[in-house]
């Protein structure tokens, strides 16, 4: 059987906004900027190459972070992330000033180093994801982030799709494909990626506005979608007054129905996003551009984190 190199997707945002909490703005440039974000990458993406030795990496970007076709299902959808920026015009999200101008640092710090980047127009980066993971039928995917909405990517078959979820860390990185995913939710584990965005849909999510049903927490919600196969079965059950959905559970899915109309759609990655690359996304054996990257690590401080990445990239 031939075994070959891992198709890794970066949920980019991710992965830098963590870097940035979890060190300290301290680390500046010469000229005071805070880097503390663009080493943080650099460092973690070194670790990616190093310990998972992709054959191909893209680095997944947010081209609408709150896409409007969501917006409209569900108002509520990121809504309390929107920073306040008066009336008219798109929906910035609320950001830390100081990581603001280090996500065109680590841009072009991937560019002179010749990784790959896409975006989608209209899609967040979990939309690049899941389209690109989706459609891969060569190599195996890890999906690299620390947002556990990307569990429902796992899969089997045609090409196994298993998260990197780095919530707590590159030290205390798990690695979940369906086993792990079901064995954790209690969700079936031949549809444990399907199931889990059930399982999101019906139990919310407050960080991301969604408000899911009353009264159905994880454990409840995660037991119907096992108990009725999707969803979709469990609506149509709940519809059909079967005596297998409690009554109780049939009125707050009732209570329910216009937020569970909309949050599939707004729960599920998209699968068919227009993503454009910004070039190859194979893994190159040395920087695309070495003196820009030297220019870059110079101007900027990054000094033993970019010198990890160039040695993690010759391996």
């Amino acid at each position: 059987m031939r075994v070959t190199a891992p198709l890794a997707l970066l949920d980019a945002a991710s992965l830098y906004f963590r870097s940035y909490f979890a060190l300290p703005e301290s680390m500046t440039a010469p000229d005071g900027t805070p880097v503390n974000a663009v080493r943080g990458f650099a460092d973690t993406l070194a670790r990616i190459l190093t310990d998972r030795r992709p054959g191909r990496l893209v680095a997944c970007l947010d081209a609408d972070w709150r896409p409007q076709f969501r917006v409209d299902l569900l108002p509520s959808y990121k809504a309390h992330r929107v920073a306040e920026t008066g009336a008219g015009g798109p929906d910035v999200e609320e950001v830390p000033d100081t990581l603001t101008p280090q996500v065109p640092v680590i841009l072009e710090l991937l560019e002179a180093v010749g990784l790959a980047t896409a975006e989608a127009a209209g899609y967040e980066a979990d939309d690049v994801i899941g389209t690109l993971a989706t459609r891969e039928d060569a190599d195996p995917v890890e999906v690299v982030t620390g947002d556990r909405d990307l569990f429902q990517l796992v899969r089997a078959e045609p090409t196994p799709v298993s998260v990197i979820y780095v919530g707590k860390g590159w030290a205390k990185a798990e690695v979940l494909g369906p086993a792990e995913v079901a064995a954790r939710y209690g969700v079936p584990v031949d549809s444990a990626g399907p199931a889990y965005a059930d399982m999101a849909a019906l139990r919310g999510d407050p960080s991301d506005g969604l408000p899911g049903v009353a009264g159905i927490g994880e454990k409840t919600a995660a037991k119907l979608i096992t108990q009725f196969g999707s969803l979709e079965a469990l609506l149509k059950a709940a519809r059909d007054e079967s005596p297998e959905v409690p009554v109780k559970t049939r009125t707050r899915l009732a209570e329910a129905a216009e937020y569970l109309a909309a949050a599939p759609t707004v729960v599920r990655v998209a699968p068919d996003a227009p993503v454009v690359l910004s070039g190859d996304d194979r893994v190159p054996p040395a920087p695309a551009d070495p003196d820009r990257v030297a220019a870059l690590a110079e101007r900027w401080n990054l000094g033993g984190s970019v010198d990890r990445l160039l040695k993690a990239l010759s391996g």
